[in-house]
């Protein structure tokens, strides 16, 4: 009787690991190899087959199933002292990563010549070791940390109802677009083609800007909006007018807006107390403009009509931006927060325990 042959056992995530690396397009020729061995293994290839087809030899199929079935995933890495040997000098790398936090005088970040002039390497070896070590000097991230005292409270207050909307109310995210820019285009572009992108003149005429008010229906995702040429406590007074003529009487609106200045005007929170039983206001902490949600559907109007188009008056931008609302209306596209509320409270305060860190290292 044949001896049964021995095959390997994957877990899900395994075979899913395996199946990236497989056809992954930046993973290397042995780990791609070392990945086809234990798939063709475990559906029960013999190692006789699996060397011949992926011609290789069988002390090869055999060492990496070994290591597999011992090791797991893990085993098929390479063992330390294996390789090539580091060919730079250790103080010269250790150089350029402890120089990076300090740019040299004059200058706001490191570039990879006037590093290399710096630690006396290359250019290409300097490259080398931030390729190494995901070192990006030409990058840059923005960030905002709320100093809000009563930034918890704020924050479980919008949170909460976004994952647990109140019944027969509706939500409303609120906010103003201002300096929303009429610029026209020196000259006309080409359309998008097949083998070349769009293009526009890098120069252009001002005619002038707007303000856009919105309000997000959080649950539908119907946007209730109107233009204006300013954004004073006037103009957003009009505008929650208009919310309460355009919604339904019988419902309470609970509305999500940020710490603006017009937003808190005298006459607007006058107006807001004559209507308490109908209006709830929410705010936002200060800094914390991300937590509203309209943000995220001003994002996509600034890029489907603002930004690349081209307006030869205020006019023409206002009528744009009230064509794109009413087709929007039309197929409503709701935004919903999934994040949780424990894991951006923990995100933020490795971000201040970080900001403080830095700042003391500065100090030293």
């Amino acid at each position: 009787m044949a001896r049964p042959i021995e095959r390997l056992e994957l877990t899900a995530e395994e075979r899913a690991e395996l199946e990236r690396r497989l056809h992954a397009t930046i993973v290397s020729k042995r780990d791609s190899l070392r990945a086809s061995i234990v798939l063709l293994r475990a559906d029960g290839c013999k190692e006789k087959v699996v060397a011949r087809r992926l011609r290789t030899s069988m002390a090869c199929v055999s060492k990496w199933s070994k290591r597999f079935s011992e090791d797991g995933l893990e085993g098929l890495r390479d063992r330390p002292g294996r390789g090539r040997k580091p060919w730079l000098p250790v103080d010269r790398v250790a150089a350029v990563l402890d120089r990076l936090p300090k740019p040299p005088p004059g200058r706001t970040r490191w570039s990879t010549r006037y590093m290399a002039r710096s630690v006396g390497l290359s250019p290409s070896s300097v490259h080398q070791i931030w390729r190494r070590n995901d070192i990006k000097p030409h990058q840059i991230r923005t960030f905002k940390l709320s100093r809000d005292p009563h930034f918890k409270e704020k924050f479980w207050d919008v949170i909460g109802l976004y994952l647990n909307p109140p019944d027969k109310s509706l939500l409303l995210c609120c906010d103003e677009k201002s300096q929303c820019q009429a610029l026209e285009r020196t000259q006309p572009g080409l359309p998008l083609g097949v083998g070349h992108i769009r293009t526009h003149t890098h120069d252009y005429y001002r005619h002038g800007t707007l303000t856009l008010f919105a309000a997000l229906n959080y649950l539908e995702g119907k946007v209730v909006a109107r233009t204006e040429v300013q954004h004073t406590h006037v103009e957003w007074l009009r505008f929650l007018k208009q919310i309460d003529r355009e919604m339904p009487k019988d419902v309470t609106i609970h509305l999500i807006m940020d710490n603006y200045c017009t937003h808190k005007e005298a006459s607007v929170k006058a107006w807001l107390a004559r209507k308490q039983e109908r209006f709830h206001v929410h705010f936002t902490p200060t800094g914390s403009s991300w937590m509203n949600l309209v943000e995220r559907f001003f994002r996509d109007i600034t890029q489907d009509v603002i930004r690349e188009g081209s307006f030869e008056s205020v006019r023409e931008l206002s009528e744009a931006i009230i064509t794109y609302l009413a087709d929007r209306n039309e197929h409503p596209k709701p935004y919903r927060w999934k994040a949780k509320g424990e894991e951006i409270l923990a995100k933020i305060q490795r971000a201040r325990e970080a900001q403080a860190k830095a700042a003391a290292a500065a100090n030293a």
